[in-house]
């Protein structure tokens, strides 16, 4: 099935979507699926909701019926997609708090997992790593809106700062 591509000068008189929408779930082809269930259930602390047999789990946060589907339907034993190929570039998982995500710098450094990076865009701060099969992992909060930067027009303006990631820590400890 082909979907015809808009004139780019078109787009701006498109509708947009509805402000409601939002990402419910994303589904990761992995290699090992007891490797992957054990990295967001044990390290990142999701709930496992269902399994279907050795090919697939569904792991959640707080009781939905799942948040993130891992699979081994095309990639049992597979590696990673290699740099320089399309894909997806991370899968970005919004914690309540910053407290929240203090705690998940605490579980990731007891794991012994990696950070790739760690950065304040002014509207949030992230954590950046990657699972057990190179699936690229954002853990992050939001800033209440009122606080995020604004430039003299009040158009948003993102930054990319270094994370302190020791008053993050802190911010476990309290």
């Amino acid at each position: 099935m082909s979907i015809p591509v808009p004139n780019p000068a078109s787009r701006q008189a498109a509708r947009s979507i509805a402000a409601g929408a939002r990402i419910g779930h994303v589904h990761l082809k992995v290699a090992d699926l007891e490797r992957a269930i054990a990295f967001y259930c044990d390290v990142l602390g999701f709930e496992l909701q269902q399994r279907y047999g050795s090919q697939a789990a569904f792991v959640s946060a707080g009781g939905y019926h799942h948040h993130i589907g891992l699979n081994t339907w095309e990639s049992k034993g597979g590696s990673p997609p290699p740099p320089g190929t399309t894909g997806l570039f991370h899968v970005a998982i919004l914690y309540p708090t910053r407290a929240d995500l203090a705690d998940a710098l605490v579980r990731l450094a007891e794991a012994g997992i990696p950070l790739d990076g760690a950065s304040d865009h002014g509207v949030s701060e992230a954590l950046y790593l990657r699972d057990p099969d190179g699936n690229g992992i954002e853990l992050y909060w939001d800033r209440p809106e009122a606080d995020w930067p604004r430039d003299a027009s009040g158009a948003l303006a993102m930054v990319t700062q270094r994370l302190d990631l020791e008053a993050l820590l802190a911010e476990a400890r309290a």
